[in-house]
């Protein structure tokens, strides 16, 4: 037994005697994060990969070349996203992960191929429609259930390395598009026809494995035996209060949680991240296309800037957790984001595109090392099932009206300078930086306004008995237990 045991179970009374804390964490992880990793790593390549078809000919050949046609079409991918968050993760904990992921899994890799057949712009709004509608859990989904899993000062790496799948999609699918290409022609298909109808495919293949081993709540999985169940439990309900599994949630409880101002900043954070990142992620393409690249070129160039954004987003998150510090860990990467659309928003020219290359390197890791930071910090200040489950899917949600904004930012009458574009991610991406410096002072108030009431109830010991006196009430409130207290 080593000293975390004994910590746990000194104030829970429940240990590990088969095994060690590190080794069922190691256990967990694996379990856990290669499953949910490949999962949302098809998700976003099924999202984004239109831009890289529009490199292969796409507007050209459905007519949608001029005007904002090509941004309704990523515009209306967004409008079942939001809506549907908050009862996707109804849904999700009603009919447990591995059945509703697989599900969603399944239908958005089936409407990823069908894009890969439609022949006009009424076909293409269609599918981008039915695309949003089905991949609407799968974010949100996935954040809930590993903040289910582990404790706030653990929570940082694996969140990171589960949001890393982002950049890994977004580098595996410049990668795999370069190769695609290639198959201009095949069977009568342009190539970027084939970008569409392979990409799904493999999404559809890999859904019928995610039934078997995409995980459940640690109230429900098979591979835990019950003295790990009991710890996990245990140890979870020491950090964060009880998880409260059995409770059913009803739409008032939605509101509840809605209610809390805490929460609706929280989705104010995540709001100005997402306009630069998916500015980047559905046009850097485009962008790079401009410095006067070939098409498979440009594919090739669109895979560093990502790659560079997974590492940083790793050392970001280990230090993070090391120091057990979030709101430094998001405005330091945001910083470096605006750093790199300064460089874009000033540098201009053919002759100067190192310079501009070199700023969507800033961007992205800027970008997507601060989101994962700031979806981390948000969730695991919320606790049990019912706050956790509505918080995310809130923050997800209305963050992800960002995405309407981005869409509209990059237009191709502002081609090549793009600077309506870079300037509208500054703005929001500096709105996303006063949103965490709020939400910082938001918690801090209630931690000092809890310790204050907590030392005063310590000098009254009948009051902290009348407090207490329904210990497991007290804590299924979770974060709003007056003994919780927030992390910075």
């Amino acid at each position: 037994m080593d000293s975390s045991d004994q910590d746990v179970g000194a104030t829970t009374g429940a240990v590990l005697a088969t095994t060690t804390e590190r080794k069922l964490m190691a256990k967990i992880d694996w379990h856990i994060l290669p499953v949910l990793c490949v999962l949302y790593l098809l998700a976003f390549l099924d999202r984004v990969n239109i831009s890289n078809a529009a490199v292969f000919g796409l507007q050209e050949d459905l007519g949608i070349e001029s005007g904002t046609k090509y941004n309704t079409a990523l515009t209306i991918f967004f409008v079942p996203y939001i809506i549907f968050e908050i009862p996707s993760n109804i849904l999700l904990k009603k009919l447990k992960p591995h059945v509703w992921l697989t599900l969603c899994m399944f239908l958005f890799g089936l409407v990823t191929m069908a894009q890969g057949f439609v022949q006009n712009y009424a076909g293409l709004l269609v599918t981008r429609f039915l695309l949003g509608l089905f991949e609407t859990g799968m974010f949100p989904g996935c954040f809930y259930l590993m903040g289910m899993w582990y404790e706030r000062t653990e929570a940082q790496k694996r969140f990171s390395f589960f949001f890393s799948s982002t950049t890994l999609a977004g580098a595996f699918g410049g990668l795999l598009a370069s190769a695609i290409g290639k198959m201009e022609g095949v069977s009568g298909y342009l190539g970027w026809r084939w970008i569409f109808i392979l990409e799904g495919l493999l999404t559809c293949v890999v859904s019928f494995a995610g039934f078997f081993v995409i995980p459940d709540f640690p109230e429900d999985v098979k591979w835990l035996n019950e003295e790990e169940r009991t710890f996990i439990r245990a140890k979870l309900a020491k950090d964060v209060g009880a998880a409260g599994h059995e409770d059913s949630m009803s739409w008032r409880d939605v509101l509840d949680v809605l209610k809390d101002y805490k929460v609706l900043v929280g989705g104010l954070m995540y709001f100005g991240m997402i306009v630069p990142a998916y500015g980047y992620a559905y046009f850097a393409p485009t962008i790079i296309k401009s410095y006067g690249y070939s098409p498979i070129t440009t594919q090739l160039y669109s895979i560093p800037p990502w790659a560079a954004a997974f590492v940083f987003s790793m050392i970001i998150a280990y230090f993070s957790d090391r120091f057990k510090q979030r709101f430094i860990f998001c405005l330091f990467p945001i910083c470096i984001a605006i750093a790199g659309f300064a460089i874009l928003l000033n540098v201009h020219g053919i002759e100067r595109r190192n310079i501009q290359y070199g700023a969507l390197f800033l961007v992205t890791m800027g970008a997507y090392s601060a989101m994962p930071v700031i979806v981390c910090w948000f969730a695991m200040n919320l606790s049990s099932h019912k706050r956790r489950s509505v918080g995310t899917a809130w923050q997800v949600g209305f963050g992800n009206i960002g995405g309407i904004i981005a869409t509209y930012s990059f237009l191709s009458k502002d081609a090549p300078e793009y600077k309506p574009g870079y300037t509208i991610c500054i703005a929001f991406i500096s709105l996303s930086a006063a949103a965490c410096i709020g939400y910082l002072l938001i918690i801090m108030s209630r931690n000092r306004t809890r310790s204050k009431h907590a030392a005063a109830a310590g000098a009254a010991d009948g009051e902290v008995g009348a407090a207490n006196e329904n210990e497991s009430k007290v804590e299924l409130l979770g974060d709003l237990n007056s003994e919780y207290r927030y992390q910075y």
